[in-house]
């Protein structure tokens, strides 16, 4: 169908920092609007949101959760958004579906940092959004003060729309700076209007003019007005802040008591009169409203015990009905979701979000047609900061591991999985500790798939440092009939860092056979496998200079061994040493956070190379530094802890260097331990 402005759906993100109280707001919309009988609590493991297993655990969100419901003549689906650092990939996934966010933080100055990427990656798909400041009964700092620091962090005007009533150390309600109307919070009920206070009418004022000289910074015919000391009326301020939030030029500020319900009956009705049409949105992100085609896309994969995969979708235009193709796959029904709950529906309209079943070769991101004539953007995905080995417990189960880690991979792109062929080793890959137990927890409970996980191995290499000539290796067996017999002069040699394995040959008069010398290269290659020091042998040039043959006894294999006894004997003689993988990193912190960066990359033998402003990020530094892989395990744990979780790194494979000599040998002590 074609959007209409009077589209009843509207779907929001709720995001902010870990503990900011996002899933407690969630519960207090849905009981103050009826959508849920009896509220729950995050420490009792009881919301909507935070509904799986691995949340209730860890009292925290660790994936999207969606809910429905109405207010007023809104239908509304919001997306309860993780807000750990760790699981920020889900939350970018989510927000390129949905028309606005909310964006709850708590009123301490001193974490307003923590808000900054969020602020980012709204800015950056041009995602309108809104502040509800929680928690405002534990402020320490004056509402000024909280939303001067808030501004620090938001490229975009942040404009109250409301001021704080005190009675004392707490807040008893709040004035609403468009009908200057005061209100007093009742715990569980809707605020009563009250008398505005006499004490409070100069800040009133100061706090409105804020907010009017805000909205008019987009408004010329607010501004000419203002300049006349014309009021303008209610309903040309609630215009001017819709037509600014929906194109995304202003920030309005609410605030309130998640737990208490306070605030939030106001914060819904801004929700429903000031945020995005459908049309909107789509528009903005280049959909065609006039076209017929049917188009969606995915948010979110989810693979559920009872139903099997079902892919959260963001309806773009036309309607989804079940039963019809979609990227050449059926649609297996379409759901409404209420956290773990679903309730199936025939159809799903433009602005809508839904779960769609079955849709199996579908994944986070792609765009669904009914045409195949548009593939929408899709958020980007984070680079992996921390691995884990992980081994099954059981070895019976090793025939499960690939078929699980692609399901797991499928609902959590964070994470990657690969097979490391040096060090033989399952390596899974995501953002940060929490992130990967997450996944092993995951492991157990879905798919019956108990997992250890430890520190992946360092893929050590050794080399040589000294040439070493006319290595004499012989090999010679007698069993009965024919024997075996190889004899080879080698010389070994070192190479420049990075360029690996060469073999060369000078024979001369025949005296190892042509059809004999790939048995000796064959020979070399097998020992470098596992050089004297126990590691791959690297930057090594070997040179076939002699050799003798039995014209009846020797073969391709004996010439093979006779390669491998001299290669023992010359790879010791060579002076071998232990080479560690180099990393090249770039390191992205706030900028007053970046002495303590340097700090953390030289505690960890890192080589910092330079910082410079962090380019389209005001107020942050990219910190570039070698990086030694040892040293790499624990470094995003202490980078976020050094940056208030904010910070974060991406990393390449830059060379080999050799390893001090005091850690070669505790190194080597543990390999022969």
């Amino acid at each position: 169908m074609t959007p209409t402005p009077s589209s009843p759906w509207r779907n929001i993100a709720i995001v902010g920092p870990y503990l900011s109280g996002k899933t407690t707001l969630l519960e207090s919309i849905l009981s103050v609007t009826g959508a849920i009988s009896r509220k729950g609590t995050v420490e009792n493991g009881t919301t909507i949101g935070d509904n799986s297993p691995e949340a209730q655990n860890r009292s925290m969100s660790v994936e999207v959760s969606a809910a429905y419901t109405q207010h007023r003549e809104v239908q509304f689906t919001f997306l309860d958004c993780p807000g750990s650092i760790e699981f920020a990939q889900e939350t970018a996934n989510a927000l390129i579906g949905v028309g606005s966010a909310v964006i709850v933080c708590e009123p301490d100055v001193s974490r307003v940092l923590t808000l900054a990427p969020l602020f980012k990656l709204l800015d950056d798909w041009e995602i309108p959004h809104l502040l509800f400041i929680n928690k405002v009964d534990r402020a320490t700092s004056s509402f000024t003060d909280v939303l001067q620091a808030l501004k620090s962090v938001s490229s975009r005007p942040l404009i109250p729309h409301q001021y704080p009533i005190r009675k004392g150390d707490q807040v008893t309600g709040f004035i609403d700076l468009v009908s200057e109307q005061a209100f007093q919070y009742h715990s569980g009920a809707p605020s009563d209007p009250i008398p505005l206070p006499e004490e409070l009418q100069a800040e009133e004022q100061a706090a409105r003019q804020e907010m009017l000289e805000g909205l008019a910074d987009f408004d010329d015919r607010l501004l000419e007005e203002l300049l006349e000391d014309i009021d303008p009326s209610q309903g040309e301020i609630i215009k001017d802040m819709k037509q600014e939030l929906t194109a995304d030029l202003i920030v309005p500020v609410f605030m309130g008591v998640a737990t208490e319900d306070y605030g939030v009956r106001h914060l819904l009705d801004a929700l429903a009169k000031e945020t995005p049409e459908p049309a909107e949105t789509a528009k903005r992100r280049g959909v065609n409203a006039a076209s017929n085609e049917v188009i969606a896309q995915v948010l979110k994969t989810y693979y559920t015990a009872q139903g099997g995969k079902q892919s959260l979708v963001r309806v773009w235009n036309g309607t989804v009905t079940e039963g019809m193709t979609l990227n050449d796959t059926r649609v297996g029904g379409v759901y409404r979701l209420m956290g773990a709950e679903q309730k199936s529906v025939q159809t799903a309209e433009i602005g809508e979000i839904v779960g769609l079943g079955r849709l199996d070769q579908v994944q986070t991101g792609d765009t669904l047609s009914s045409q195949g004539t548009l593939e929408l953007p899709r958020a980007e995905a984070f680079p992996p900061v921390y691995g884990l080995a992980i081994t099954p417990e059981n070895r019976k189960d090793e025939v499960k591991v690939s078929a699980a880690l692609t399901k797991l991979v499928e609902e959590d792109p964070a994470l990657t999985w690969d097979q490391n062929r040096d060090t033989h080793e399952i390596l899974l890959w995501g953002q940060g500790e929490i992130h990967l137990q997450v996944a092993l927890d995951r492991l157990r409970r879905k798919y019956n798939l108990p997992m250890t996980g430890r520190p992946p191995k360092i893929q050590y290499k050794e080399t040589v440092r000294q040439r070493v000539e006319s290595v004499h290796g012989r090999y010679k067996h007698q069993s009965g009939g024919h024997g075996q017999f190889g004899d080879v002069y080698l010389d070994i040699a070192p190479l420049p860092r990075g360029e690996g394995f060469q073999f060369r040959e000078t024979i001369v008069g025949g005296a190892v056979p042509k059809q004999y010398i790939p048995g000796v290269e064959t020979g070399v290659r097998d020992y470098l496998a596992q050089g004297p020091l126990g590691f791959p042998v690297v930057d090594v040039a070997v040179t076939l200079t002699n050799g003798s043959y039995h014209s009846v006894d020797s073969s391709e294999q004996a010439f093979k061994q006779a390669a491998r006894v001299a290669m023992q004997t010359g790879m010791v003689q060579s002076q071998p040493t232990l080479l560690e993988p180099i990393l090249l990193v770039e390191i992205y912190s706030p900028s007053e956070s970046t002495s303590k960066v340097l700090q953390v990359i030289s505690g960890h033998r890192g080589q910092i190379l330079g910082y410079e402003g962090y380019e389209g990020w005001p107020g942050w530094d990219k910190i570039s530094a070698y990086f030694p892989q040892a040293e790499m395990q624990d470094l995003i744990v202490e980078l976020r802890s050094a940056t208030m979780g904010v910070g974060t790194y991406r990393w390449q494979y830059d060379r080999l260097e050799p390893v001090p000599d005091k850690l070669a040998k505790r190194i080597l002590s543990q390999q022969e331990g």
